[in-house]
């Protein structure tokens, strides 16, 4: 039995030093081990991580090898006899200052790193991320010598209702209004190539865009409870605190374009998980050309084009309601969080149809505003999708104008 635990823990111990070693490359994702990343930050992190790993295995070795030698030396068939000395001033002194080199030494590099880490300035771009439940805001508030952007967007989840809320029916963990009928009710099985499978609660509708080969500083609050803005590959993971401004920076390497996925490191309610943060990194002609893109849209405000129809409102209603809403009122307006949609009073009074845009605009209760998350089109849309689905007939189309009003 002691054999085999020995064993054990030889080849766990084996397994995290070459884990350490294989992830070295920042394409490589080992499962034991923090990622190197592909900053020249995170990769100093990555390596002040690995010298104190080591330093810790060097002295575990040691104590426990001592603890195990003495354990035998003076185990009980060799009736050992108790030493008589009560203390020894040399060697009290000796455990005392090695101890105390030992965390010097690991104390110097890494307060230069942490240092490093607080250093913001001469940032090219400084984007205000705002956390809240359950979706970034991000702001785009100065990029080189424009200070005056005024480009911003809200990020949700883009994980289809039908992938995120399988797992919770069957397991019966959604016991709250309506959807207590459909736990463990068959439904259909999932596609092994869709994407969202794949990424599973790591998609988003709205991407972070950042350059490559420029400083990026994040101004990181919020606006309910505590947050917490993580993407592991750049070494950046700061609180967002509602009231308070933290700073946090990074600098993508111009070969590292690409896609890089994080999520809310703080346990911020119910729905927590619900939170992914997808970053995508151009080349910086590229990235220059999308926020002209963006300033242009902002300044020629929003979209007022009527729908030609009921259906076109639908179809963008659907989608609007799945990424936005679903979360707290049901993938099928079941409620949940929310209030059920499913032939209320609100969704089929067509006297009510007011009130309905006055909610959605200005918020209610827990229920945020959504006039800043939303084009009055989308209102539009998404209300009118609330109020002809789940049986509902909530009366005429809306259109972006009553919206506006």
């Amino acid at each position: 039995m002691q054999s085999t635990l020995f064993h054990r823990a030889a080849a766990l111990l084996t397994t995290l030093m070459l884990s350490g070693v294989a992830a070295a490359d920042w394409t490589q994702r080992s499962a034991e081990n923090m990622r190197p990343g592909v900053t020249a930050l995170s990769q100093e992190v990555y390596s002040l991580h690995m010298i104190i790993l080591w330093i810790c295995t060097a002295i575990g070795l040691l104590v426990f090898g001592l603890i195990m030698w003495s354990v035998f030396a003076h185990r009980k068939s060799k009736n050992p006899v108790p030493a008589k000395f009560h203390e020894n001033v040399v060697l009290e002194v000796v455990w005392t200052i090695i101890p105390f080199f030992i965390l010097i030494g690991m104390a110097i590099p890494a307060t230069r790193v942490l240092i490093k880490m607080d250093d913001s300035s001469e940032a090219a771009l400084t984007v205000k991320v705002t956390g809240s439940q359950w979706k970034w805001h991000y702001e785009y508030l100065a990029y080189e010598d424009d200070n005056n952007i005024h480009v911003g967007f809200f990020s949700n989840l883009a994980t289809k209702p039908e992938i995120w809320e399988r797992p919770v029916l069957s397991g019966g963990l959604f016991p709250i209004g309506t959807a207590q009928e459909r736990v463990g009710a068959e439904r259909e099985p999932l596609s092994t190539d869709n994407e969202n499978t794949f990424n599973y609660m790591l998609e988003v509708d709205n991407k972070l865009i950042l350059p490559a080969g420029q400083k990026v500083r994040f101004l990181v609050t919020a606006d309910d409870v505590i947050h917490s803005f993580w993407v592991p590959d750049f070494s950046v993971k700061k609180d967002a605190i509602p009231g308070f401004v933290n700073e946090t920076w990074a600098e993508i390497p111009e070969d590292a374009t690409g896609l890089y996925r994080g999520q809310c490191a703080e346990l911020c309610g119910r729905l927590h998980a619900f939170m992914p943060i997808v970053v995508e990194v151009l080349p910086q002609e590229e990235f220059a050309a999308w926020l002209d893109e963006q300033k242009e849209a902002a300044a020629s405000g929003p979209d007022m084009t009527p729908f030609a129809n009921m259906e076109a409102a639908m179809e963008m209603g659907q989608g609007i309601y799945q990424r936005a809403c679903a979360m707290c009122h049901g993938a099928e307006g079941q409620g949940g969080i929310g209030l059920s949609f499913q032939g209320s009073d609100l969704m089929n009074n067509p006297d009510r149809r007011q009130e309905n845009i006055d909610i959605l605009i200005n918020g209610r209760g827990a229920m945020p505003s959504f006039r800043a998350q939303l084009s009055p089109k989308e209102i539009a849309a998404v209300i009118t999708y609330q109020r002809h689905s789940f049986g509902n007939s909530g009366g005429d189309l809306i259109q972006p104008e009553d919206v506006a009003k």
